[in-house]
């Protein structure tokens, strides 16, 4: 208006309906470029991390800035990935709210994921979780895992830090196998069997193992059986110490244990048993 009808910047901006100083506004942001790579680098490490968990991890590595800042440089970046989601299906009965564990070591949970390695020889993990701070306290790494392997792994634990008051599973044969069976009873155990076909009467694990698939199992490519034990302990390792969780309030499990949920005895790390190695035997005697 100032060049096309050779009006004032002050009548210019009356016609307008516009402030003298919000014409003269310019725009002073920081310079974002700093901020713009380590968003990059992270985005690299951790494709399925989201703007929020970013925003958690941005002040640990020594950075104050809003989430709505993040957010835009999020998008401005195109660091999200689309999640494809499964259709809604209507619900045959109503749903009963899970009861949630009070304490830690009041319920564990465990399931098994398969993958795959490089040269197509299929491996399972055997996942087990607490239901209350979530920790991912073991993930056993093999090409078979029968139920003796199981109780081997709950024993590990025991040892490590006491044994919880319910244990949820599903019908797999390793879990209603005898020697699982009997490992529960004589240590006192309830083994929690869900309803078949039914997995949402095991959130907390379905849970964990869509982002142990997700962030682990899909970004990785694993040429032999010792890779993918290494990198799947790194990565239970950072999801326990590193990884904020959006249930926890963004805290990681291990924080969550320490402000408030009493362990029965301290944890040492845990350590996946290997073929061939020699173990101490149990005083626990199992009759197969």
């Amino acid at each position: 208006m100032k060049e096309g009808f050779q009006r004032s910047e002050r009548r210019a901006c009356e016609l307008m309906g516009m402030g003298r100083s919000s014409y003269r506004y310019q725009v002073r942001r920081p310079d974002d470029r700093a901020l713009r790579e380590r968003l990059r680098s992270w985005a690299v490490e951790r494709r399925r991390f989201g703007y929020r968990r970013l925003t958690v991890m941005l002040p640990r590595a020594g950075w104050t800035v809003n989430h709505k800042r993040v957010y835009r440089l999020y998008r401005e970046e195109g660091l999200a990935v689309r999640t494809k989601r499964k259709g809604k299906r209507a619900a045959g009965v109503a749903r009963v709210p899970m009861a949630l564990p009070a304490t830690a070591n009041q319920v564990w949970t465990m399931d098994y994921t398969q993958d795959a390695l490089a040269g197509g020889r299929k491996f399972r993990t055997l996942n087990l979780m607490d239901g209350y701070t979530r920790e991912a306290l073991a993930i056993e790494t093999d090409m078979s895992l029968p139920g003796a392997r199981v109780v081997r792994v709950l024993e590990g634990l025991r040892e490590r830090r006491g044994l919880p008051q319910q244990i949820v599973v599903d019908n797999g044969t390793e879990f209603t196998s005898r020697v699982v069976d009997q490992w529960a009873y004589q240590r006192g155990v309830q083994l929690h069997f869900i309803d078949p076909d039914k997995p949402v009467q095991n959130a907390f694990i379905e849970s964990f193992n869509g982002k142990f698939r997700d962030e682990c199992l899909n970004e990785n490519w694993f040429v032999s059986l010792a890779e993918a034990r290494e990198e799947i302990e790194t990565w239970r390792k950072d999801y326990n110490q590193v990884r904020p969780h959006s249930s926890l309030g963004y805290q990681t499990p291990e924080e969550f244990a320490a402000r408030g949920a009493a362990l029965r005895s301290p944890t040492p790390p845990y350590e996946p048993h290997r073929e061939g190695e020699q173990k101490q035997e149990n005083t626990l005697e199992l009759t197969l």
